[in-house]
């Protein structure tokens, strides 16, 4: 049986990275331990490698308004609608682990309508499939819905935001083929 491979497109060995890029894989791997493939995938392209972290960055590791688990919820959500095994698999295990809930991950990603999820929550999806499989159907009553659920302006940019990002990197994850990591199918599920 032949070794699967991270992607399509060649992955640069890490000591011939820019330092920036290369400073940051090793953080990751260090708290990690092991490099997401998202990150050696990507980092192919080093100047498109850094404009889409910096963006998953202000977007994802932000503090206040969305929760971490609840960002972690619409990249689930959005990215089973594209059918994006990377996102779906890897997203799932951040999900867990940040919602500290083994099954929250699989709920949501087969039907999150039926996932354990608030009422405020499910809002907060439907608007985010809204944007990811029909964004041209978006009007005021949608806002006027999510501000009933205590949903202000800033948290409805990053829900859009948020759908809008991974609908370009579940497309990416397609394009190149990207292999989830096995180390992301049994994070969050099991007891340390």
């Amino acid at each position: 049986m032949t070794q699967p491979t991270t992607s399509r497109f060649p992955v640069p060995a890490i000591d011939r990275l820019p330092d920036d890029i290369r400073t940051r894989l090793v953080a990751v791997q260090e708290k990690s331990g092991f490099i997401p493939n998202v990150f050696l995938t990507l980092a192919h392209r080093p100047d498109e490698f850094r404009a889409f972290f910096a963006y998953h960055d202000a977007l994802m590791e932000k503090d206040g308004g969305l929760s971490k688990a609840e960002r972690e919820m619409i990249v689930v959500a959005t990215s089973s609608a594209n059918a994006c095994e990377y996102c779906v698999i890897a997203h799932g295990a951040i999900l867990r682990i940040r919602a500290k809930n083994p099954l929250i991950a699989d709920q949501i990603a087969i039907n999150y309508r039926n996932a354990d999820i608030t009422s405020r929550q499910q809002a907060m999806l439907d608007f985010a499939m809204k944007i990811c499989r029909e964004p041209q159907s978006v009007t005021e009553q949608d806002f006027t819905a999510l501000a009933g659920h205590g949903f202000g302006d800033d948290d409805i940019w990053d829900i859009g935001a948020i759908a809008a990002l991974f609908a370009l990197s579940n497309r990416m994850a397609h394009l190149t083929h990207m292999r989830p990591n096995d180390e992301f199918y049994l994070m969050g599920r099991l007891a340390k």
